[in-house]
């Protein structure tokens, strides 16, 4: 005979009424609640404030609830969208990270001109805490899950404290197949499509203004890897996004380029190396070489971690499964 699980119920008030908030919370047609059910596995019932939640796990019972409050307490000065619900879903701990992943992990706090970032979920908090307690920092996973974003938020933090004299973000550039020589322009007007992501990041942290003024006075410098080659960077926080498009003399020659007081963050994503075929990557290999090194941290990203639209979390994993059997 196999033993049937009952399911808990947990029941929740919201405080204080407010038809128009709850209107808000629970989204036309209730979709907000809907797309929670579906995250969590779940049933959602309400007569205005008071809400039951239904399922067989308690854990997707207090982080549907959790979620519910969040929510409602913003919902009487802003508007809720499906992708704040998916937010708050990853933030409140939707699919959350091994115990011993999480273990003394204490919350950071990154100021920037947009006001304070914080980590959206368990993983990112990890990432976050090991870029402000290491020198050299790997954050490794799909698209969506926020390595470079929180990359550049944490330089930006660190450049406001004074932490560090000057920011340098830095990517190689190749990208689907293309070369610099095909591209039309100057060397400059070549490689700024490479760096888009990097600029817009900034842009926002910083505000367009601020940025160019920074760029001239070289206290933020862009550029592509090549131009990395015989120096060394003192007192700066380093990026090198899109790793995974790095031969191996190419990272190595970049992780040797890390001077007294500066921090470095590498970037990418192993599953979308763009080399030519037959060419290994510098980032896989770096997995390997440095797993063991003293002041050497890694976060390793998964679907799970994704903070954009939902779909993109079934597209990763879809892929992932595909690629693995």
């Amino acid at each position: 005979m196999t033993a049937v699980a009952h399911p808990s119920t947990l029941n929740l008030t919201l405080e204080p009424a407010s038809t128009s908030r709850l209107a808000n919370l629970c989204g036309q047609f209730d979709e907000h609640l809907r797309l929670i059910e579906r995250r969590l596995g779940i049933e959602i019932n309400n007569r205005g404030g008071h809400f039951s939640l239904i399922g067989q796990e308690r854990a997707a019972l207090e982080v549907a609830a959790r979620v519910l409050q969040g929510l409602y307490e913003s919902a009487g000065d802003e508007e809720i969208s499906p992708a704040m619900v998916h937010l708050s879903l990853q933030e409140c701990g939707a699919e959350a990270l091994p115990p011993e992943e999480t273990t003394d992990i204490q919350p950071v706090e990154l100021r920037t001109r947009r006001g304070m970032i914080r980590a959206r979920g368990p993983r990112q908090a990890r990432y976050l805490h090991q870029i402000q307690t290491n020198d050299l920092t790997f954050g490794i996973g799909p698209a969506g899950t926020g390595k470079t974003y929180l990359a550049v938020a944490s330089a930006v933090d660190a450049l406001e404290r004074d932490a560090v004299r000057r920011l340098v973000l830095v990517r190689p550039a190749v990208e689907a197949g293309e070369r610099l020589g095909f591209l039309p322009g100057d060397l400059s007007q070549k490689v700024d499509p490479y760096l888009r992501p990097i600029y817009d990041a900034l842009y926002e942290m910083l505000g367009p203004d601020r940025v160019v003024k920074l760029l001239e006075r070289n206290v933020i410098e862009i550029a592509p890897l090549a131009f990395m080659r015989g120096r060394t960077l003192n007192d700066a926080f380093v990026i090198l996004d899109e790793a995974q498009n790095t031969t191996i003399e190419q990272m190595k020659m970049f992780l040797t380029r890390i001077g007294f007081g500066t921090t470095a963050v590498v970037t990418g994503d192993v599953t979308q190396v763009d080399l030519p075929r037959n060419t290994p990557s510098g980032l896989r290999q770096a997995i390997e070489v440095l797993k063991a090194v003293e002041g050497v941290s890694f976060t390793f990203f998964n679907a799970s971690d994704v903070v954009r639209h939902p779909l993109v979390q079934r597209i990763v994993r879809a892929y992932a499964g595909f690629e693995q059997g």
